[in-house]
C-alpha cells in the first residue's frame, strides 16, 4: 500500500449509509499543531518500551508481583477491550495510509449500544440467535471453574481453525475477551428469562434494552471510577456526587463537545484509550484446577491464551481470579490477580506480534511501535501541548522516563544503574514533545510512589477517556441517563456492597 501523496485523502468520499451502525471520528484539540517524529525516534522509543522476556523467571503466586497495579484488576484490562469493541471498528485504517480521522468510518455505532454482542439483530443475522428469536445460541459446555457448572464458550463454525459466530469477531481475540462475551451472552439470556417470566409478551428489544442499562451503569460506576478516579468521574456528572437529578446537576464536559452526533476522537481511540496495552500481564491463570498458568500470546495453543480459534474445554475461567470477590488473598492460586501497572512498559510477548493473515504485510511487530506510528499518521499534537490546552503543568523532561514504574527512578541499582532512560535520552526530538501516547501512560506514571501505590489515569489521560466515555452516553438518546435518570440495576445482582459492578453481572450468571 503507498502512503498518500496529494490524492484524495483515504476515507474522505466514504458516506454513512447508516446513522445507526456508522459513526465519524473526529478530534477533541482541532487546533493544535500535529507533533513531527522521524520513524527511527518512534521505532526506538517503541523498541525502549517492550520490557525484556523474562522467560522461566516470572513472579511465582507464593510471592507478591511488584509489577501488579494494587487498584486495578486484571479484569478490566479486558472488559476496557471489550468496551472498545463496543464504540470502534475501523477495517480500513492502516499505517501504510495517509488517514483522515473525519473521513475514517467508524463501522460500530459511537454509542453503548451492544452492537459487538447483537450483530444486526435477530431478523438479519438469526443464526446467532435459537429458534424463538429472544435467546442467544450459546457454544460448548466449559469446565475447570468448579464454581460455575453453566459456563460456556462460543459458538463455532467448522472451519479449521474454528471462527467465533458472534457479533464481532474481534471479541475472540484471546481467550479471556472471548469468555467475556460468551459470558455477556449469558448475560443476555438470563435477563430474557427474567423478563420473560414476569411478563410472557416482553419482547426482544425490552429486554436488550435492560441488558444494555445494565451494562452502561457498569461503565459509568465501576469501569471509569476504576480507570480514571471517582473524582474525575464526579467532575463531569456532579449529578452523583451530590444526589440531585442530572437535569439538576447538569453534565460538564469541557473538551469534548459535537455539533450533530457524537463522535470518536482520534485523541481517544489512537492515544489515550490505549493505556490497556500496558495493564497486559505475560501471564494469567484461568482457574484453580489447571495446573499451570497460561501466557498471553505464544507458538504452543495448549499454553497460550491465543484467539481466534477452539481452545481447551477445560479453561473456563473462573472471574474471581479477574474481578476481585472481596477478601482475596495475596497470594496463592485463588489469589486476584491484579493489572500491570499502567507506565511506560509492555510485556515483551506485546513487542513481537506477528499474525499472518491478521496483521498487514509490512505492520512492525512491535504493538508500542505500532501505536507510535498511528500517532503520529492521525497527526496528534505532543502530550505537552495537550497539556497546556487543559490547563495542566506538563511534565518536566526530567521526570519522563521509559520502562516500568516500580523500576523508576533516579536513584541507582544494585548494579550501579539507573533502570529507566530519560524520555529525551533515546531522542533530541523528544524534548518538550512527547507523544501523546506515552506522555498518557508517563503521566500516570508520575503517581508512583511505591508497589503498593494504585495507579490511575493523570489529568490529561484521564480527562480525554473519562469526557468522551461520558460524552457518548451522554449523547445518545437511548442510553439510561437521557431515558429513566434515575434508573438502577435489577436490586437480585447487587452485591454485599450493595453495588453493582462487572464482578456483579459475571456473578448473576452463574447463579450465586
Amino acid at each position: 500500500m503507498k502512503k498518500f501523496h496529494g490524492a484524495t485523502p483515504r476515507g474522505l468520499l466514504n458516506h454513512p449509509t447508516s446513522p445507526s451502525f456508522e459513526g465519524v471520528f473526529g478530534r477533541i484539540f482541532r487546533t493544535l499543531p500535529k507533533a513531527h517524529f522521524s520513524d527511527k525516534a518512534l521505532a526506538d522509543l517503541g523498541a525502549a518500551m517492550v520490557a525484556p522476556d523474562e522467560g522461566a523467571g516470572q513472579t511465582p503466586e507464593t510471592e507478591i508481583d511488584d509489577e501488579e497495579n494494587p487498584g486495578i484488576d486484571a479484569g478490566y484490562t479486558y472488559f476496557g477491550q471489550f468496551i472498545d469493541h463496543d464504540l470502534t471498528f475501523d477495517p480500513n485504517s492502516s499505517l501504510q495510509k495517509q488517514n483522515d480521522p473525519e473521513g475514517t468510518v467508524d463501522f460500530r455505532s459511537p454509542r453503548f449500544d451492544l452492537d459487538n454482542l447483537y450483530g444486526r439483530g435477530p431478523d438479519d443475522q438469526p443464526y446467532m440467535y435459537e429458534p424463538d428469536g429472544i435467546h442467544f445460541v450459546l457454544g460448548p459446555s466449559l469446565t475447570g471453574n468448579d464454581k460455575d457448572a453453566t459456563a460456556k464458550g462460543l459458538p463455532r463454525n467448522g472451519g479449521d481453525p474454528k471462527r467465533a459466530i458472534i457479533g464481532d469477531p474481534r471479541n475472540d481475540e484471546n481467550v479471556i475477551v472471548s469468555q467475556l462475551q460468551a459470558s455477556m451472552l449469558r448475560f443476555h439470556n438470563l435477563i430474557a428469562d427474567i423478563l420473560m417470566k414476569e411478563n410472557p409478551h416482553t419482547t426482544f428489544q425490552h429486554i436488550q434494552q435492560t441488558v444494555r442499562w445494565h451494562y452502561q451503569w457498569v461503565v459509568i460506576h465501576d469501569f471509569l471510577p476504576t480507570i480514571v478516579g471517582q473524582a474525575m468521574v464526579d467532575s463531569i456528572l456532579p449529578h452523583l456526587k451530590s444526589g440531585k437529578s442530572i437535569h439538576q446537576e447538569k453534565p460538564k464536559l469541557s473538551i469534548y463537545s459535537w455539533e450533530k452526533d457524537p463522535f470518536i476522537p482520534v485523541e481517544f481511540s489512537v492515544a489515550a484509550y490505549r493505556f490497556g496495552h500496558s495493564m497486559v500481564r505475560p501471564i494469567y491463570r484461568l482457574n484453580q484446577t489447571l495446573k499451570d498458568r497460561q501466557t498471553i500470546f505464544g507458538s504452543d495453543p495448549n499454553k497460550s491464551l491465543n484467539g481466534f480459534r477452539e481452545f481447551p474445554l477445560n479453561w473456563a475461567i473462573d472471574w474471581d481470579l479477574f474481578f476481585d470477590p472481596g477478601k482475596a488473598p495475596r497470594v496463592g492460586i485463588d489469589r486476584i490477580q491484579k493489572a500491570y501497572k499502567i507506565d511506560t512498559s509492555l510485556v515483551n510477548p506485546l513487542g513481537n506480534l506477528v499474525i499472518p493473515k491478521v496483521v498487514p504485510a509490512g505492520t512492525p511487530p512491535s504493538l508500542a511501535t505500532r501505536n507510535l506510528q498511528r500517532g503520529k499518521e492521525f497527526g496528534l499534537p505532543s502530550g505537552q501541548a495537550v497539556a497546556h490546552y487543559l490547563g495542566v503543568k506538563p511534565i518536566d523532561d526530567k521526570d519522563l522516563r521509559v520502562g516500568k514504574a516500580n523500576e523508576d527512578g533516579e536513584l541507582p541499582d544494585k548494579n550501579g544503574k539507573i533502570a529507566n532512560k530519560l524520555l529525551t535520552e533515546i531522542s533530541p526530538e523528544f524534548v518538550k514533545n512527547a507523544p501523546l501516547w506515552y506522555y498518557i501512560l508517563a503521566e500516570a506514571q508520575q503517581e508512583f510512589k511505591k508497589n503498593d501505590t494504585p495507579i490511575v489515569l493523570g489529568p490529561v489521560g484521564g480527562r480525554i477517556v473519562a469526557e468522551t466515555l461520558i460524552g457518548l452516553m451522554v449523547g445518545d438518546k437511548y442510553s439510561f441517563l437521557n431515558q429513566h435518570h434515575d434508573w438502577c440495576p435489577r436490586k437480585e445482582f447487587f452485591g454485599p456492597d450493595r453495588h453493582f459492578k462487572i464482578r456483579d453481572l459475571l456473578r448473576a450468571i452463574r447463579g450465586k
